[in-house]
C-alpha cells in the first residue's frame, strides 16, 4: 500500500495493462466455456470504461448544485428504466412500443428508490447535498434496476415453461392474477438472493464499497459501518419493493415479452 495515498487502486500504465489483460482472459473464458458470451463482456468493459469517464467528469460538474444532481439521478433512472425494459421485454429501442415498456420498467425502480430516499433524506441520516445524495441514490438504482431486471426475466420464462401449471389453476377457479402469482411468487423471491447474501456476509466475506469509502475519506470504523449499514438495508428494502411491483405487473399482464 506505500506510495497509494488514499487510494486503493494505482493509477497508471499497469492499470491499463492489467485491465486489458482481464478483458481478454475473460472474453477467452467465454469462448472457451461455450458460454458465447465473449463479445458482450468486451463490449460491457469498453462502455464501463467510456461511461466511467464521462461520468466522472460531469459528477464533478453537478454535485455542487442540487437541481444539476437531481436532474444527473433523473438521467440514471432513465437509463436503468430502458435497461431493464430491454433486459425483461426482450424488446429493443426500435421496436414499437419502446416508451410504454420503459415507463412500465421504470415504476418498479422508481417505487423501490423513493422511499428510501425520501426517509434517509427526511430522517437527517444523509443530508441534502448533491455531494451525499448522487452516490446513495445511484446504488439504490443500480440494485433496484438489477433485481427488477432478474425478477421481471425469471418471472416470464418460468411462466412460459409452466403455463399448464397456471392454465389448471384457472381451471380450478382461479383469478387470472392469482393463478399467474401461484407460479410467479417463489420465482421472484429468487430475485433478492444476492442482495440478501451481500447483507449477511457483509464484514465477513465482501467490505463493500460505501464501507471502504468512508474510511478513506478520513472517517471512523463506527461512521464507516454505519454508512455500510444504511446503505445494505437501504438496498434490501428497495428491491423487495422494485421485485413486488414488477411481480404484480407480471401477474396483470402489464409486462409481457415482445
Amino acid at each position: 500500500m506505500t506510495g497509494m495515498g488514499s487510494s486503493v487502486v494505482v493509477v497508471g500504465p499497469g492499470l491499463a495493462v492489467v485491465l486489458g489483460v482481464l478483458v481478454v482472459l475473460g472474453a477467452v473464458a467465454a469462448r472457451l466455456s461455450g458460454l458465447g458470451q465473449e463479445r458482450p463482456l468486451v463490449v460491457a468493459a469498453v462502455r464501463a470504461a467510456v461511461q466511467l469517464a464521462a461520468v466522472s467528469l460531469v459528477i464533478v460538474a453537478v454535485v455542487g448544485s442540487l437541481w444539476a444532481s437531481m436532474a444527473f439521478a433523473l438521467l440514471m433512472l432513465g437509463v436503468a428504466a430502458a435497461t431493464s425494459a430491454a433486459r425483461v421485454t426482450g424488446g429493443g429501442f426500435r421496436r414499437p412500443g419502446v416508451v410504454g415498456r420503459v415507463l412500465r420498467l421504470g415504476a418498479p425502480i422508481t417505487v423501490g428508490v423513493l422511499p428510501v430516499v425520501a426517509l434517509v433524506v427526511a430522517s437527517g441520516s444523509v443530508p441534502l447535498r448533491g455531494a451525499a445524495l448522487v452516490p446513495i441514490v445511484g446504488i439504490l438504482i443500480g440494485g433496484a434496476m438489477s433485481a427488477t431486471s432478474l425478477a421481471g426475466r425469471r418471472l416470464l420464462d418460468e411462466l412460459e415453461l409452466r403455463r399448464g401449471e397456471v392454465e389448471a389453476a384457472l381451471a380450478l377457479g382461479f383469478l387470472p392474477r392469482e393463478a399467474v402469482l401461484e407460479v410467479a411468487r417463489p420465482v421472484a423471491a429468487t430475485a433478492l438472493v444476492p442482495a440478501l447474501d451481500q447483507t449477511r456476509t457483509v464484514g465477513l466475506v465482501t467490505l463493500p464499497g460505501a464501507y471502504v469509502g468512508v474510511l478513506l475519506g478520513g472517517g471512523t470504523a463506527v461512521q464507516a459501518g454505519t454508512a455500510q449499514l444504511l446503505v445494505l438495508v437501504g438496498l434490501l428494502v428497495a428491491e423487495v419493493l422494485a421485485v413486488w411491483v414488477v411481480t404484480e405487473q407480471v401477474a396483470r399482464g402489464y409486462v409481457t415479452p415482445v
